[in-house]
């Protein structure tokens, strides 16, 4: 055993040509090669100039907006979908939220039901830009999305899943992290999302960060920066929007900014060692977008505004100090952090006074929009203010081939999406994640003669990002591939006497035990499992399935691995470790103290086991 330290028929959707016609100067068909943040803008300001200066008010204003909307179709959803967008929105469908308040972006969610299948989103994609296309400015618009990968991914099977940020981080490889960038981003491109919200520059340095976490590539501002900048140029390499998030940083919170507002506590001096550099190198590697943080940042504005609202964060920090002249975007509108303070309606409008730019998913977009609406109106919003902003969106719709070619089509959907060399890519570089935390006896790795009746335990959360799931079944049919026997007795995240008791009965006569924990430190009911099992005199072997920190709760195991994420990516390739077939590589990306003692660290950042 060595010890090391050292880391998704042009579809038959149409618009008239003279609408493309409408918006100037035409890319040649070959420039998708040449669409990376080093290539030289295609059109010059001077048209993009134009195209604002014919733009209505209420054109303009719609243009800041990034909206949801449910439904499968742009036109067609089903009837709840509409039900939904009308009890929402006070529109049918995304062709008539287009049409009616002009939105610059539509943000695509699993839960409104816009990502049943590739072809479907590709379909959906450009029926939404047939609808940009038919306005009296015809403008093609910038769908996004949350395709981080691991924990949070909005597109799911059968497109290509790679494993999370800090699985990434614990592989420590610049040219995977690129990889995943250059291959996700190809194929979000080939369905039609040309922004994805993604890397996540922050630096997890709070492992109680409840909203956070393995999201983050890890708690080393070095290492996080330089994997930022890799997956940066890898998605723009494949004419997709990276969105680096968020700003000015939210590794180190214990309050999830979806349900409340989380205060930084960083000193200025602080902020610039930690949080800092994953964005200075994100604007280095020729970002087009930055996401803020609903956060209170004391060091950085003592007025208590959230950064979202913040103008010496946004505009003298990230504008004036760190010199970025990309797209801004807030975080979600609908979120609590950013509400609390101010209405509904003043919300964007402060956003916008305070640097940003695009304005994600308001709760109310009537409400949302109206707001702006009368700002400008009253002069509180001049017009320049109003066209620097477009002209931004505008800049990056045109940087990434929005004007040149708004539609994909059904062809360049299977040609790039999970094809076998991208599953291939995902799974290699998942091999190179998986980190052995311990192994005191060399139990590892598994013998199909030793250990061929394997008993699967422990959490079984839903699965994410459209994978198989749940995770004990992952893992049990991949462990059934390479020779072994299993049997699967899922005991959830807060397994009750009952449970543990039923665990420990069908570990008898086993060979080993494998079980997995998600989040372990909660409740302690994981930690009473594992060491029950480990009581049985079975060897048992400890998967932490989400954070790595939960090896600190526990005792009674006789090996311990950390995937990072319960994905189907990160858990075959955690079985091939187990079964040898794959050698041990990844190091923590973040330290894991001990439990009750933050203060002291069990396993340092770099820590991690061979075979």
């Amino acid at each position: 055993m060595q010890h090391r330290t050292s880391r998704r028929s042009l579809l038959t959707t149409t618009a008239t040509a003279a609408a493309i016609a409408a918006l100037g100067p035409q890319l040649p068909a070959h420039a998708a090669e040449e669409e990376n943040e080093e290539a030289p803008v295609a059109a010059t300001d001077a048209r993009l100039r134009a195209i604002v200066a014919r733009m209505s008010v209420e054109e303009k204003i719609g243009q800041l907006f990034v909206m949801r909307v449910y439904g499968h179709s742009a036109t067609d959803p089903d009837q709840a979908d509409i039900d939904a967008n009308l009890r929402e929105i006070g529109v049918r469908d995304a062709a008539e939220l287009i049409a009616k308040y002009h939105v610059g972006g539509i943000i695509y969610f699993t839960w409104a039901h816009n990502t049943r299948d590739p072809h479907q989103i590709a379909e959906l994609s450009n029926g939404i830009q047939a609808a940009g296309l038919a306005q009296r400015t015809p403008l093609p618009l910038l769908i996004a999305t949350d395709q981080e990968h691991g924990t949070v991914c909005r597109v799911g099977r059968p497109a290509t899943l790679f494993p999370g940020a800090m699985a990434v981080g614990a592989g420590g490889s610049v040219r995977d992290a690129r990889t995943l960038g250059r291959i996700s981003g190809a194929e979000l491109a080939a369905i039609g999302i040309r922004q994805d919200y993604s890397p996540d520059a922050d630096v997890n340095v709070n492992p109680a960060n409840p909203v956070i976490g393995v999201r983050s590539f890890g708690a080393d501002p070095a290492a996080v920066a330089c994997l930022v900048a890799a997956e940066v140029r890898g998605y723009q390499e494949s004419s997709v929007a990276a969105t680096a998030k968020h700003f000015p940083g939210h590794g180190d919170t214990s309050v999830d900014s979806h349900t409340g507002i989380p205060v930084i506590t960083h000193s200025r001096a602080e902020w610039e060692r930690l949080d800092a550099p994953p964005f200075k190198a994100a604007i280095a590697a020729g970002i087009d977008a930055i996401m803020t943080a609903h956060i209170q940042f004391p060091a950085l504005d003592p007025s208590n505004d959230p950064a979202t609202l913040s103008r010496p964060i946004l505009t003298g920090i990230l504008r004036e100090q760190l010199g970025f002249g990309g797209v801004v975007i807030t975080d979600s509108l609908g979120m609590k952090g950013v509400r609390d303070k101010y209405g509904d309606d003043r919300v964007p409008v402060l956003a916008l006074k305070a640097g940003a730019d695009q304005l994600l998913d308001p709760p109310n977009l009537d409400v949302a929009w109206h707001g702006v609406r009368a700002a400008v109106d009253s002069g509180e919003l001049t017009g320049t203010r109003l066209d620097e902003s477009i002209l931004r969106i505008l800049r990056l719709k045109d940087r990434r081939g929005l004007f040149a070619r708004p539609y994909v089509s059904a062809r360049g959907v299977d040609r790039t999406v999970g094809t076998r060399a991208h599953l291939a890519a995902a799974d290699a570089i998942a091999e190179r994640t998986t980190t052995l935390l311990a192994d005191p006896h060399r139990l590892l790795p598994l013998s199909r003669r030793r250990h061929r009746n394997l008993l699967i335990a422990g959490a079984d959360p839903v699965s994410p990002s459209g994978t198989t799931g749940p995770p004990t079944t992952v893992l049990a049919h991949a462990f059934t591939e390479l020779g072994f026997r299993t049997t699967v007795l899922p005991t959830g995240t807060l397994p009750t006497q009952t449970q543990i008791d039923a665990a420990v009965a069908a570990a008898a006569g086993r060979d080993a035990v494998i079980v997995g924990t998600y989040n372990a430190g909660a409740g302690g009911a994981q930690s009473r499992l594992v060491a029950a099992l480990g009581a049985t005199g079975v060897p048992v072997v400890h998967l932490a399935i989400r954070n790595p920190y939960d090896i600190a709760y526990l005792s009674g195991y006789a090996a311990s691995l950390a995937t990072y994420s319960w994905t189907d990516v990160e858990l075959r390739a955690a079985v091939r470790v187990l079964a040898g077939r794959a050698e041990p590589r990844g190091r923590l990306p973040v330290a894991v103290p001990r439990a009750g003692d933050p203060t002291q660290v069990l396993y340092p950042i770099g820590y991690g086991l061979s075979y």
